[in-house]
């Protein structure tokens, strides 16, 4: 670090003090002051990150516990883009004197895979970006001095595997729990491969792909004490473009998420809010005890459709109906129907009507219950969620997907509002490398090796904590990446 440090005290303490002077003469560029201050900073930062990489490097080249399994073969230049800018620094490959296998060691100690060129924080910042505006976007943010390309970040995207959900070490008791599930229609631009999109009988693309949302929560309160906005009470969301035995496991993934977070056997009742499309349907078959609730936006669509021929008349005849279905039988209900039929000018609203009448009916216990409102029944959300988790990203815009991209960004959509760290997500992916490139080396970190130590030599041990106390800067940074060199 010792040219970093040369490096600040020649050519950054004397930019600061320009940069603050020209400040103290015009008091009015505070802007150019703050400009001029972070793009210092900047260089200092890469500069230092430069410094160490090499300096790292340097350390490997003179290791004595190197040269028993490793020679020097060459050395090279390597650029890294890491989300401060590219860094371009020395590095030296290896050869193993048993395998013959050659090896940049370094980079093998820091994790990175063969040639890597974006580092971690790199991609956590492209998928942060990603994840809300665009695959461009996210290139553009991923360094503050490199532009990666949009191809980049798609193949990373399609590339994702995502954990398994956290399990808590206690389960929650409530007694009522919500599951609202709904869809967004995204467009494809292939499934699998190009040109693989079905033609229909008019010669047009079957180009239309369903995402799916379904979120928990225990409840709905207020956002403040005297405000008007509400919100979810501890949402958990699930998204996914899963299709015949795939919205099995779907299901099966949601149900394991209620038996492991809740004392089911405690909950009252498991509502699902809905519109009672049939992938939904066949999920709810799979939880016991769950009671299907139509949302409210799809059985006012519905009747609106029944009664848009009513005119003024038109509210009327809903809240007829509304009544008919909270507290009547499905023949009364029909009976209505058919007096509004009887009102129609003309026969083109009839196929529309029968439609109406045939969605209601079929979902006539969940729509008395949505107008009922009782046995603890709130009102739903879809549409909006469906708005904000999937629409606003995948539809809204011009824009088409594949299959793959359209279901990993759905589920990076539903980490990201899960509170998931995008580094850790990063991290995940690379963790069944990093265990098969060290997987014949038994390698410890420094602070596992002083508490080895201290375990092995017993009441010896406090020297060790000790002498790693006492220790200077420069020797403990030998230390450290010295344990690592240990593995090698």
């Amino acid at each position: 670090m010792l040219n970093s440090i040369k490096y600040f005290e020649e050519e950054c303490i004397s930019k600061f003090e320009k940069l603050e002077d020209e400040f103290m003469k015009d008091p009015t560029k505070l802007a150019e002051y703050v400009f001029g201050l972070t793009d210092e900073l900047h260089k200092l930062g890469l500069e230092m990150i430069k410094e160490s990489l090499e300096y790292m490097d340097m350390m490997l080249q003179k290791s004595a516990l190197r040269r028993e399994k490793w020679v020097i073969e060459t050395h090279s230049k390597k650029q890294l883009t890491t989300s401060l800018g590219d860094v371009i620094f020395n590095k030296t490959l290896f050869c193993n004197r048993n395998t013959g296998e050659s090896e940049y060691l370094l980079d093998r100690i820091m994790g990175l895979a063969p040639h890597q060129r974006i580092t971690e924080d790199a991609e956590a910042k492209m998928l942060e970006e990603a994840v809300r505006t665009s695959y461009r976007r996210g290139g553009e943010e991923a360094s503050l001095t490199t532009d990666v390309s949009k191809q980049t970040v798609k193949n990373k995207i399609h590339q994702l595997e995502f954990p398994q959900m956290k399990e808590p070490d206690e389960k929650k008791k409530v007694e009522y729990l919500y599951i609202d599930a709904d869809e967004d229609h995204v467009s494809l631009q292939f499934r699998e491969k190009k040109g693989d999109l079905p033609e229909n009988e008019n010669n047009r693309k079957n180009n239309c792909l369903i995402t799916k949302l379904v979120y928990v929560y225990e409840g709905i309160e207020k956002e403040s004490p005297k405000g008007k906005r509400h919100r979810l009470v501890n949402p958990y969301y699930f998204c996914g473009v899963h299709t015949g035995e795939e919205n099995k496991k779907f299901w099966n993934e949601i149900y394991r998420y209620l038996d492991s977070h809740y004392d089911l056997g405690y909950v009252k009742k498991i509502y699902v809010n809905s519109d009672g499309g049939s992938w939904i349907k066949a999920g709810m078959k799979q939880i016991a005890g769950i009671t299907h609730v139509l949302d409210e936006f799809h059985l006012e669509k519905y009747l609106t459709k029944l009664t848009s021929h009513m005119k003024d008349s038109r509210e009327d005849a809903a809240e007829e109906l509304r009544s008919a279905i909270r507290s009547k039988t499905k023949k009364d209900f029909e009976e209505i129907i058919d007096r509004l039929e009887g009102c129609l000018n003309e026969d083109t609203g009839l196929k529309r009507m029968e439609n109406a009448r045939e969605y209601i009916l079929s979902n006539w216990s969940a729509a008395k219950l949505r107008l009922k409102h009782k046995d603890g029944v709130k009102g739903s959300s879809t549409e909006g969620h469906v708005s904000h988790v999937l629409s606003s990203r995948m539809s809204s815009r011009p824009m088409g997907w594949s299959k793959k991209g359209a279901e990993k960004m759905s589920k990076l959509r539903a980490y990201q509002l899960n509170g998931g760290n995008m580094l850790d997500l990063v991290r995940y992916q690379t963790k069944e490398y990093s265990k098969a490139a060290g997987a014949e080396y038994d390698v410890l970190s420094s602070s596992q090796i002083i508490t080895s130590e201290k375990s092995r030599h017993g009441e010896l041990g406090k020297y060790v904590e000790s002498i790693s106390h006492s220790l200077s800067l420069q020797n403990k940074k030998i230390v450290y990446f010295n344990s690592h060199i240990w593995g090698l």
